[in-house]
């Protein structure tokens, strides 16, 4: 936050007082919207099976974050409405199985739709109808869920029964289509009142574009620019930065040392860059590219599909600079950041989350985040100067609407116990 003009931006955030108010829209607010995908899932009529098929991606790629956030949760009972109102908890690596189940089941839609079905057309404010599109992504959730359990089934030790399950998941998809463009979002974003504008780009600015700079609350951070200027080490200068941020008036790029009140913040901090923050009709974003390249580097290291860990890694880290909109030609970034055969494998993963951290700035950090929690990668990135914990939390608590409202059922937790677990693929 821009602490030299505003206080109290992200208090709770770098002092990671998680409490069960803590973010806690993000439950409420997954179980409202995903019940219309539900909804869809759940008409009899044949003739809107492909739209059925995209309502299966779509709730499954949802509730995968409720489960990597919240770990057990509401699912087989979730969406039932009056008939019950107070919704079993479910184990969360079972749902994780349903998932896959699930995406499948929407695969064979694609592939065979009801010889009624609709086609699918501008209602589809992703992929504009393309049912192959759809089936990429879903081959790419596929392996996100896939991937998101792979350190608890094959590192450390593993689980050998997990791994089993995997492995014979993982070659289910080995030669799969997957996503291989930007997966953008747009139902007509314009600047034509508040809520027609892009979402991000009104978080990020006022309503009116002709004085946007007018609000002005969102500051790089010190780690983030320092890494991209490559002053931390095992870091190299990078072109993202001028996209991602933009420079102060006088000394280039400057970030805000997370914790720090005004008195002890620089006088001027770089803001969110024109790689970022376009304009109040630009895409919202699902998953881009580079997060898709970088699952497969990733898949593709561990031997679990086939191809070129180190050439897909590549083309991931290129996707990033294309997304920005920054030239590639004078990025070089050494084999730390990169698969690269020399590596070990730790490193290799390192490099590849590490791409994964800089090319999702701005874009879907909770991906940062969950991917930090399973793999503990990128490893430099401090605690902010005012954290109560030397940890990070693994988890969010469930929130007080739930002891509320599903009190019989909603797991007994205490602020503690984010600190100490969290789903079953960080155990």
């Amino acid at each position: 936050a821009n602490v030299n003009s505003f206080t109290g931006g992200f208090s709770e955030e770098f002092s990671l007082a998680i409490d069960n108010n803590f973010y806690g829209d993000i439950f409420d607010n997954l179980y409202l919207t995903t019940a219309n995908f539900q909804a869809i899932i759940d008409d009899s009529r044949t003739e809107y099976s492909n739209h059925q098929a995209i309502a299966k991606i779509m709730k499954a790629h949802y509730f995968q974050y409720l489960v990597d956030l919240y770990s057990d949760i509401p699912y087989t009972e979730a969406h039932m409405g009056i008939e019950n109102l107070t919704p079993a908890y479910d184990d969360d690596a079972a749902i994780y199985k349903d998932l896959i189940v699930q995406l499948d089941s929407a695969i064979e839609m694609i592939n065979n739709p009801a010889a009624n079905a609709l086609a699918v057309g501008g209602e589809d404010v992703v992929f504009n109808g393309t049912m192959s599109s759809w089936s990429s992504y879903a081959n790419t959730l596929k392996l996100r869920i896939l991937l998101r359990q792979s350190t608890k089934a094959y590192d450390n030790g593993g689980d050998a029964a997990l791994a089993t399950y995997l492995d014979a998941e993982f070659a289910k998809v080995d030669g799969a289509a997957f996503l291989n463009a930007d997966m953008t979002i747009n139902p007509g974003y314009s600047n034509g009142e508040a809520a027609q504008q892009n979402p991000f780009y009104r978080l990020m600015f006022a309503t009116d574009e002709v004085t946007s700079n007018s609000y002005n609350f969102y500051r790089g951070s010190k780690y983030a620019i320092d890494f991209l200027q490559g002053s931390v080490s095992g870091s190299v200068p990078d072109s993202r930065i001028e996209y991602i941020y933009e420079e102060t008036d006088s000394n280039g790029y400057v970030g805000h040392e997370q914790g720090q009140d005004g008195d002890n913040s620089p006088d001027q901090l770089s803001a969110i860059g024109p790689g970022l923050v376009i304009n109040s009709a630009q895409d919202g974003y699902i998953m881009t590219k580079a997060e898709s390249k970088l699952l497969q580097a990733e898949a593709m290291l561990r031997m679990k599909i086939s191809g070129d860990a180190e050439a897909t890694c590549v083309e991931g880290i290129f996707a990033s600079f294309d997304f920005y909109g920054a030239p590639t030609g004078a990025y070089a970034p050494g084999t730390n950041l990169y698969v690269n055969g020399t590596n070990t494998f730790e490193q290799n993963m390192e490099a590849i989350m590490t791409q994964k951290w800089i090319a999702l700035n701005g874009i879907n950090a909770i991906e940062s985040y969950i991917e930090f929690t399973r793999t503990g990668y990128p490893s430099g990135i401090p605690l902010a100067t005012t954290a109560q914990s030397a940890t990070r939390p693994m988890r969010l608590m469930y929130p007080s609407s739930e002891s509320v409202s599903n009190s019989a059922n909603v797991p007994a937790q205490t602020s503690a116990d984010v600190f100490a677990t969290g789903p079953f693929w960080a155990q």
